[in-house]
């Protein structure tokens, strides 16, 4: 029952209400209840708590594999995971609950819509070639009318005369 109330608050007042992926949605629920569900049979077998961190690591690796995820739905991911397991254990339940108020309130706060939001980060295509990373930076300051805080050049094209650069600006 606290696995399911973290599980709520995790995904469907945190996450769904700033990020609204609904098919993350549901890999996060499925993954959490997946996790419970085997960490609580694990608990009533005679194997320890090895052979669960073990599925925890098999199961991010084989995920995190399958499709690109950003950084704040990664966290996500693993707090959907650490939750499932909390909720397995077989911990007394205030330690539990605790836990598992931790992982959530932990998120909250690192993915707060308040926190640096005048920090921005976008892939841009340049339809030109600039070789030069100080040219590079004029143009975005121009183009952006912000401060750029860094640029990450990904690919320059001097064929197509295109630049593609991630960057990152307040």
């Amino acid at each position: 029952g606290a696995d399911l109330v973290a599980l709520a608050v995790l995904v469907g007042a945190l996450y769904i209400r700033r990020h609204s992926r609904k098919d993350l949605m549901s890999a996060y629920v499925g993954v959490n209840v997946g996790v419970l569900a085997v960490t609580l049979l694990l608990a009533t077998a005679s194997v320890g708590a090895g052979l669960g961190l073990g599925l925890f690591g098999v199961l991010s690796i084989i995920r995190l594999r399958s499709t690109q995820l950003t950084q704040h739905e990664v966290a996500y991911f693993f707090a959907a995971l650490a939750l499932g397991l909390l909720g397995g254990i077989g911990a007394p339940l205030t330690t539990t609950a605790a836990l598992m108020a931790l992982v959530v309130a932990s998120l909250w706060i690192s993915d707060h819509p308040a926190l640096l939001r005048r920090n921005r980060h976008q892939v841009i295509m340049i339809d030109h070639a600039i070789t030069d990373e100080t040219a590079l930076t004029a143009h975005l300051t121009n183009l952006l009318g912000a401060r750029i805080r860094s640029i990450d050049t990904q690919r320059l094209d001097l064929v197509n005369d295109t630049t593609l650069v991630d960057v990152r600006y307040q």
